[in-house]
C-alpha cells in the first residue's frame, strides 16, 4: 500500500473528505467526527491566543445592541 500526503485548504477539507470515503480503494485514518474534533481544538486555542481577557455582563451587551439597533 502506498501512502501520500495533500495540503488541502481548510475551507475544502470536510468535501474532500467526504468525497474520498465513497471510493472503496481509500483508506481514510481517521473518521470525519474525530477530525472535527480536531479542528475544534485548533480553533479553540486559536481564540484563545487573541483572547484579551475583557468580559461584559450579557445585559449589558442586550443594551449595548438595543440601543445601536434602535
Amino acid at each position: 500500500m502506498k501512502q501520500i500526503f495533500l495540503n488541502i485548504p481548510d475551507n475544502k477539507f470536510k468535501i474532500f473528505l467526504e468525497f474520498i470515503q465513497t471510493l472503496d480503494y481509500v483508506e481514510v485514518g481517521k473518521s470525519i467526527e474525530e477530525l472535527e474534533d480536531l479542528e475544534d481544538v485548533r480553533l479553540y486555542d486559536e481564540a484563545k491566543k487573541e483572547d484579551d481577557g475583557e468580559r461584559i455582563l450579557l445585559s449589558d451587551y442586550l443594551k449595548k445592541r438595543k440601543a445601536k439597533n434602535g
